[in-house]
């Protein structure tokens, strides 16, 4: 079993409302992509492989963190839930509003997902399930080959991802989602034949007091 890292997307279009308004960086995002892959070229760090979705902020976290287009591996199945469209359809069929701020997301997502998870939700993109199954056998497959290994995705499927590793609850899992920062490090490892996360939401790269003002959850 390899060691993956998983990292975040850059900040993206937070004024965006819909999936395709939302899926491209913002310039901050850029640059919070610029510096966390000059600190990775600094600390020497090495990725025998490199994964990301296939989503336009994955490609262009990627693209600014400094890796060419041609040595990404990319895998839809490492791509974001469609949060938006659950949106949508939460407010269409339960009445719940979307959010306009980033603090009634902390209500907000934790009741779409628990909606999402019991089948509350009408023809959803995908089902939860369907969810799950794709992030798992992405990140197995990950896993298989050899070389440490370093994969940019999203918040809500580092979120399962975590699920996964420490058999987190649907409510836990909601507030590892909202705790996930842009560009932010996750370091998973074989322990006992499991993968255990041994580093999460780290910003190492944003640490000095004239980069705190880019750690950014939206």
């Amino acid at each position: 079993m390899s060691e993956i890292t998983l990292v975040r997307h850059g900040q993206a279009n937070t004024a965006a409302r819909d999936e395709e308004s939302y899926d491209r960086l913002s310039p901050l995002g850029h640059q919070q992509a610029q510096w966390l892959g000059a600190h990775l070229r600094d600390c020497k760090d090495h990725y025998s492989r490199i994964y990301c979705g296939t989503l336009t902020r994955h490609v262009e976290t990627a693209a600014s963190m400094g890796f060419d287009a041609g040595t990404l591996i990319q895998d839809p199945r490492l791509n974001e839930m469609e949060y938006f469209t659950l949106a949508q359809a939460m407010e269409a069929q339960h009445g719940l509003a979307i959010p306009k701020e980033r603090e009634q997301f902390v209500a907000h997502l934790p009741q779409v997902f628990a909606a999402w998870s019991e089948d509350r939700i009408a023809e959803p993109p995908e089902s939860w399930r369907d969810f799950e199954s794709r992030t798992k056998a992405a990140l197995e497959e990950v896993a298989a080959d050899e070389g440490p290994a370093l994969v940019v995705t999203s918040g809500g499927l580092i979120s399962m991802v975590m699920r996964q590793c420490l058999d987190l609850k649907i409510a836990a899992t909601a507030r590892i989602a909202l705790a996930v920062m842009n560009s932010s490090l996750h370091r998973l490892h074989n322990i006992g034949g499991h993968y255990a996360p041994v580093l999460f939401n780290a910003v190492p790269h944003l640490e000095a007091p004239d980069r705190q003002y880019a750690r950014t959850h939206l």
